[in-house]
């Protein structure tokens, strides 16, 4: 059962493996993110170029505090969180030095996945979070779309097919947002959600693009 599954893609996790996992958005690849070497792991299994950051995933916006300079309201992380957005924040010391080593910043998601949100639970720190697929390829809906990879991964959850496979819309991940800089938000990537995202940012809290 479900529990079970938790228990054993924790243990997979702390253990330093690699864990495919359905996310609200595409399949996922999780990692312990204070594990330098299964960080590493991850990007020598996406073929991923090493300048591109990681984000890190967690199973409630409380726990964001810990990793994160905040700058915006609570309410603010509240209406977009858990939900298919990453939020681009400022690191804090907490975090893994050989995370993403090139950049103050650290992409936060807290998917609205119920499994998701129990595995970030389970485990003691934050996970590193990236797509189920090679780098420069699709994001995957199915386990089956990324099963070059299940040699190299310790554990495969299969939480069944994620969103209309024959949609591309449901292949463009999460919404990247960037709020770092006081007052303004900037889009890093488009992904499902930006309408909705950005009228919360505008209409609700006032923010202005950055480029305005």
């Amino acid at each position: 059962g479900w529990r079970e599954a938790v228990a054993a893609a924790a243990g997979a996790l702390q253990a330093g493996g690699l864990v495919a996992v359905p996310t609200d958005t595409v399949y996922g690849v999780a990692c312990l993110a204070q594990d330098s070497a299964a960080v590493r792991s991850i990007y020598s299994l996406k073929g991923r170029n090493g300048a591109k950051p990681l984000a890190i995933c967690l199973g409630d916006v409380e726990r964001l505090y810990r990793y994160c300079h905040v700058n915006v309201p609570d309410e603010l992380l509240r209406d977009l969180l858990p939900g298919p957005v990453t939020l681009v924040l400022e690191r804090s010391e907490e975090l893994n030095k050989d995370l993403n080593p090139f950049t103050s910043l650290v992409g936060v998601r807290i998917p609205d996945h119920p499994f998701m949100r129990d595995l970030a639970r389970a485990c003691s720190g934050p996970l590193a979070l990236t797509s189920a697929n090679i780098s420069s390829r699709g994001s995957t809906l199915t386990v089956l779309e990324f099963q070059d990879l299940w040699p190299q991964l310790s554990l495969v959850i299969d939480g069944g097919p994620i969103g209309n496979i024959q949609s591309p819309e449901c292949r463009l991940g999460s919404t990247v947002i960037d709020l770092s800089v006081s007052g303004k938000f900037s889009v890093i990537r488009p992904g499902c959600a930006l309408k909705p995202t950005v009228d919360i940012l505008k209409k609700k809290y006032g923010l202005v693009p950055e480029s305005s």
